[in-house]
């Protein structure tokens, strides 16, 4: 920007000669600085919903039994006394119906709830540490889930395998946020770095009784739960998984106000209300219980809470209130299909679903860094 005095004007007057930052922006410019367009929430719920029971209808039926869609929904409709039962006149067979009930269902209702658990705990770790790298594992309950499932494993007591590993989880927890306190209050710094600490203590511990006591089968059944599989999943399964999201996840959804003053930081949280420590504390233990039930139930099944969140808020946009029910839609039906991949893909051997995320999480995360938008990927 120049100034020149105007000819025969007075002195000290001057005359602002037009740049082209003085000129105001074409059509094109104000266009581009509109906020993207993002589709409204409930037609996108609904759909997103609508592919989910279709996911999981779908998914029943691959296998090696062949079983038609009709037969998974006459099977449900018979245990629900919406139809007639298994074996009856009009009923599936009881084979059919074995596989279906006993077997498959329990299975795909688990992953869907634990993908979902997943990703919804993802988001609200990225947002309450402001870390786009946070996960459910972060606070090392992953890590303490696996020593004590690797403890009831290698004595023999694979019952206790769910409770034990859930009280793993809420061990480092607490040892996590112990730490973190030590000296100041909690923040999310403090919070990653005393993560990180109990995550590897936990792990040595995990080595140490592999290396002590594991003998024979047991090194391959430890192997399977730390790389994260949902075989063996039953009926009490699905009530743990289901159970956690539903009672928890209620509430991370409805937190979304809060979440969305922590992503301006704890200052600007302060200013409008919050009571910053004590929430970032009450929400950390709500994701820890709610990822402790997953990992309870299927291992530690990585990426899920770390890609999708940031895949589905390109859709959603950043309000949690968009990103959170979304997020876990698009979780439940992201692990249906991983684990249906993982079992049937290398028939008759079975993959552990952790190693199939992980194959798909990598490519697609490495994708969303490099079109990373904005300072949280600085």
């Amino acid at each position: 920007m120049t100034t020149t005095a105007p000819p025969g004007g007075r002195p000290g007057r001057t005359r602002r000669r037009r740049t082209g930052q003085d000129r105001p922006l074409d059509a094109r410019a104000t266009h581009g600085n509109r906020p993207p367009w993002r589709p409204p929430l409930l037609p996108t719920l609904l759909v997103g919903l609508a592919l989910l029971v279709a996911t999981v209808l779908v998914c029943v039926t691959i296998g090696p039994a062949d079983i038609a869609v009709a037969d998974v929904a006459r099977s449900i409709a018979g245990h629900l006394g919406l139809g007639p039962a298994a074996g009856a006149d009009g009923g599936v067979p009881v084979l059919t119906d074995a596989i279906v009930w006993e077997l498959r269902l329990p299975r795909v209702l688990t992953g869907a709830a634990v993908g979902a658990g997943l990703a919804l705990a993802g988001a609200v770790m990225q947002s309450l540490t402001r870390n786009p790298l946070a996960d459910p594992y972060l606070l090392g309950l992953s890590s303490g889930a696996s020593l004590g499932a690797v403890a009831v494993l290698v004595v023999g007591v694979g019952l206790l395998l769910p409770v034990a590993a859930f009280a793993g989880a809420l061990a480092a927890l607490v040892a996590t946020l112990s730490l973190a306190r030590v000296g100041g209050v909690l923040t999310p710094g403090r919070a990653v770095l005393a993560g990180l600490a109990v995550s590897q203590l936990a792990a040595a511990g995990t080595s140490f009784v592999i290396f002590w006591s594991a003998t024979g089968d047991s090194y391959r059944e430890i192997l399977n739960w730390l790389l994260g599989s949902l075989a063996g999943s039953t009926w009490q399964s699905v009530a743990i998984a289901a159970g956690a999201l539903v009672l928890v996840g209620t509430v991370l959804v409805a937190s979304a106000v809060r979440l969305d003053a922590f992503a301006f930081g704890d200052t600007a949280a302060a200013a409008l209300g919050i009571h910053v420590d004590r929430t970032r504390w009450v929400l950390m233990t709500l994701v820890a219980l709610l990822t402790g039930a997953m990992v309870a139930v299927s291992g530690s099944i990585g990426f899920v809470g770390l890609v999708l969140p940031h895949a589905v808020s390109a859709l959603t946009g950043p309000a949690h209130r968009r990103l959170l029910p979304v997020a876990a839609v698009v979780g439940a039906i992201f692990l249906v299909w991983a684990d249906t991949g993982a079992r049937t893909l290398f028939d008759p051997r079975e993959l552990p679903v952790g190693i199939v995320t992980a194959l798909i999480g990598v490519p697609v995360f490495a994708v969303l860094l490099r079109r990373g938008r904005g300072s949280a990927w600085t």
